[in-house]
């Protein structure tokens, strides 16, 4: 049976987990959920599709994805389904697919319209649970809605570059639990548009001219470990997403901080890329 994952800004005070939980197993007993996060900012869906870009390709093809943050049912926010990668995607058509998709088109979205059959305030139990049962018994996508040709686009997660071609415009899409600062500027976008040309990255009033590859590489081991002193250090460097992360040599938010409360870079916030 495929596993199903939740994904959520729901958090783990309350009831509603242990709910979408309780009515899957009441639906599929033999049910296999995994939850990827429920510490999702509220309503934030920037830091959704960040989450879910990075999570989701490490499941078996097959797997079902339940994303609930944002995903009360209005006329600008209709629900979708959708099979992307091989994989299913159960959401509100809110503009976070839009990182998922940015390199892969969907196999086929439809819009779901089980609803008349259901009176709810909580879609991610009352309806996203039941559309991902019937996938998980094998049950198509034509029949739970209707197929639509695109989803909704989020702007502010795609960098732009200027005319000239030597200018990429990014900005912070999330802050991880470290406080590194993490821009939308990819790794492939970096190498396309620089063709190895030098660079200087700002972001705030820093600057930055070189990127790492990982955190270590920062360090001189060279150098005797009581001389070090990179502690705090900041570095950009591109991280295991192959995204562009502003960084803090061994951060720790609760301690010496992070790039996002001592570089002042939160979400949102501009980074440029210019080369030279």
């Amino acid at each position: 049976m495929s596993i199903i994952t939740l994904t959520t800004d729901f958090g783990t005070k309350d009831h509603f987990v242990g709910s979408v939980k309780g009515t899957i197993y009441g639906e599929l007993p033999g049910a296999r959920i995994v939850d990827i996060s429920h510490h999702i900012s509220p309503f934030n869906i920037t830091e959704t599709a960040y989450i879910l870009k990075n999570a989701y390709k490490s499941f078996p093809e097959g797997s079902i994805h339940i994303i609930g943050v944002d995903s009360e049912l209005n006329e600008e926010n209709k629900h979708i389904a959708l099979k992307l990668d091989n994989h299913y995607f159960i959401c509100a058509n809110n503009g976070v697919i839009s990182l998922l998709a940015n390199e892969i088109r969907p196999e086929k979205i439809v819009e779901i319209n089980i609803h008349e059959h259901i009176a709810t305030s909580f879609p991610v139990l009352d309806v996203f649970v039941k559309v991902a049962c019937h996938i998980a018994r094998g049950g198509t996508l034509e029949v739970i809605g209707k197929i639509i040709p695109d989803f909704k686009r989020l702007v502010e997660l795609q960098p732009s570059i200027s005319a000239d071609n030597k200018t990429i415009f990014g900005s912070i899409i999330y802050i991880d639990n470290y406080g590194n600062s993490i821009s939308n500027i990819s790794n492939k976008m970096f190498q396309e548009v620089g063709k190895g040309r030098d660079f200087e990255i700002t972001a705030n009033k820093y600057t930055f001219k070189k990127i790492y590859s990982k955190y270590s590489e920062f360090v001189d081991f060279s150098v005797p470990k009581e001389q070090r002193q990179k502690d705090g250090s900041k570095l950009a460097l591109f991280n295991s997403a192959k995204y562009l992360e502003i960084a803090m040599y061994r951060s720790n938010l609760n301690t010496v901080g992070g790039a996002s409360s001592l570089l002042g870079l939160n979400y949102r916030d501009t980074l440029t890329v210019k080369f030279i």
